[in-house]
């Protein structure tokens, strides 16, 4: 008797066996599942007279020898199946025989976009249709999910090499956030040629969040001492998407209210696109102030993993609306006087950016004055780090400075931001004029570190009180602070007016002097604050080509660049550099 196991085109022959056990005849029953005849899966029982009959061979030692004799046979040859890869059609399983790709341009795309010209980079393609023709049987052909489409293959006419090979992505093919395979088919050669290449993944990231927009707030004042109030805000673009899991961090506008250097996200709801209903905390509205409104939308979020997409879009609303907590309307400068004030100011400022592009120091209007702002971009930074922009000329209790505040210089890590201002609350016994102040962000320092301000313009004997102290330079750690110093002509017949170059035979007993001021920040050993002089020139005016001119500190702090040297008395070697820059050594070698 002949037991014929067949499994696709990959048949076995023995004696009685399934699934590799060998069985006598009247035991096939109990070996396939109940209820299922042996013909079920293919296996035929026939005689040696081709009669199809069953054989009993219960207790004979010719049966129990063709049992084991079966089982090795059948493990044996599955094992062999196994190695040689036989499928359900016959064939070996084979590796990919078609082009090798090695990326995709574009690689990722946002949803809900147009038609997108996909090209694909790798090697191993092929067109051998006739000039002007492009067909699968003849040429390398683009599949997306398995799905042939749109496939354009060029050939060098010299070479007859294929030099690119690019396809149509359908605009509904990537309506959808998620992942798509894209890999090419080669025409067959062969049987044992399929054609296929490797596959690389195609990110759909979600459509990027709007940036919204206000046009208007009401109430948009109240007394001082008010109770919880209810603000409502409209506008456009505002945002409340539901979570897609509830891993997924929130994607709802927010309106935040920024007083001094403090902002407050407000409870708020999103009623529509164009409203949002929030509330005002009595704790907010109880002295007078000037705060400003605006709406923040997140990012999209990448529902995969949880977290807000970096190219997700949203942002906060650019402007933003005064709310005055005053009984005088007056008390708060107009919106539109504000707004031109802040961008003459900036545009005739530079910002200064920490090493790695994550934090930017900036000078800007709010309220009746020019503040320093930090921004806090979140480049490089951890997947939750959310952006935001704090106000750094403030005092201790975070009351914004009650005077212009300009010139911010930076450290390498953004920690500590070196700034020009006039105003007196910053730090205590401030002295009159403008003065150089240094502020402590606590970036990337423990939690046991204190936001904190300190003033850097100083020396034992009060000589730079009364002075303008301007265009301060930052050392790479902080701990040196290069600024200048400008006193006025004490002459009535002078020209007092720092930032002009005095007139032909005027006299002018006034000076401008560079400093450098050791803060003593991150020093190790014994280390006492100082600040020296490093040079001195007559005048009350810094000008090289009728623009202020301040020092340069290396990184180090160990040189200055001063500039405008034709005039100056050095008090430390120095290096020229030009006729009119020179470097000073503030370290000896």
């Amino acid at each position: 008797m002949i037991i014929r196991l067949v499994y696709g085109r990959c048949a076995l022959r023995g004696r009685q066996f399934w699934s590799g056990l060998a069985l006598s005849g009247d035991r096939l029953s109990q070996s396939t599942p109940r209820g299922l005849p042996a013909s079920h899966f293919g296996i035929e029982i026939d005689d040696r007279n081709g009669a199809a009959a069953p054989r009993r061979a219960r207790g004979s030692r010719e049966g129990r020898f063709m049992k084991r004799f079966g089982t090795a046979f059948a493990v044996a040859l599955a094992a062999l199946c196994v190695a040689a890869g036989c499928n359900d059609y016959g064939n070996t399983f084979q590796t990919n025989t078609g082009a090798l790709l090695t990326s995709l341009s574009p690689s990722t795309v946002n949803a809900g976009g147009p038609d997108l010209t996909l090209t694909v980079i790798g090697q191993g393609f092929v067109n051998t249709c006739k000039s002007g023709t492009t067909s699968p049987s003849c040429a390398t052909v683009v599949q997306w999910n398995g799905k042939t489409i749109s496939t354009t293959t060029t050939v060098d006419s010299n070479t007859g090499n294929v030099i690119s090979v690019t396809a149509v992505v359908p605009a509904a093919l990537t309506a959808t956030p998620g992942r798509a395979f894209v890999n090419t088919l080669n025409p067959a050669t062969s049987k044992q040629d399929n054609g296929l290449s490797n596959t690389i993944a195609f990110i759909v990231d979600p459509k990027p969040n709007p940036v919204p927009t206000i046009t208007g707030i009401s109430p948009n004042s109240a007394a001082p001492g008010s109770a919880d109030m209810t603000l409502t805000v409209t506008g456009t673009n505002f945002i409340n998407i539901a979570k897609a899991s509830p891993s997924d961090p929130p994607q709802v506008s927010v309106v935040n209210w920024n007083s001094g250097a403090v902002q407050t996200t407000l409870s708020s709801t999103v009623n529509s696109a164009s409203q949002i209903t929030a509330t005002i905390p009595a704790s907010l509205l109880t002295a007078e102030s000037c705060a400003t409104v605006t709406v923040f939308n997140p990012p999209a979020v990448d529902t995969t993993n949880h977290v807000y997409l970096t190219s997700g879009g949203g942002g906060t609303s650019p402007g933003g609306q005064t709310f005055t907590v005053s009984t005088n309307s007056n008390f708060c400068p107009a919106p539109a006087m504000a707004s031109q004030a802040s961008s003459a100011i900036i545009t005739e400022e530079t910002p200064a950016v920490s090493l790695d592009g994550r934090f930017v120091a900036y000078a800007g209007q709010q309220g009746a004055h020019t503040q320093i702002f930090l921004r806090d971009t979140c480049e490089g930074a951890a997947k939750d780090c959310k952006p935001q922009t704090t106000v750094l000329s403030a005092a201790q209790d975070n009351t914004e400075g009650n005077g212009d505040s300009h010139s911010p210089s930076i450290t390498s890590d953004g920690r500590y931001v070196a700034f020009s201002s006039a105003a007196t609350n910053l730090v205590a016994n401030t002295p009159s004029g403008k003065q150089i102040f240094l502020r402590d962000t606590c970036n990337g320092a423990d939690a046991s570190c204190k936001p904190q301000t300190q003033l850097i313009s100083l020396d034992p004997n009060g000589l730079l009180s009364a002075t303008d102290n301007l265009l301060p330079s930052i050392s790479a750690s902080g701990r040196f602070v290069a600024f200048l110093s400008v006193t006025s002509s004490k002459s009535p017949n002078a020209n007092s007016n720092a930032g002009q170059a005095n007139a032909p035979g005027q006299m002018n007993t006034g000076v401008r002097q560079v400093f450098v001021r050791d803060t003593c920040i991150g020093a190790t050993g014994s280390c006492t604050p100082k600040t020296t002089r490093i040079s001195t020139q007559p005048g009350d005016a810094n000008s090289v080509g009728g623009k202020p001119a301040g020092p340069a500190m290396s990184g180090s702090g160990s040189g200055v660049g001063i500039a405008d040297n034709h005039s100056a008395t050095l008090f430390t070697r120095a290096v020229a550099v030009d006729d009119r820059v020179f470097l000073a050594i503030t370290k000896q070698k």
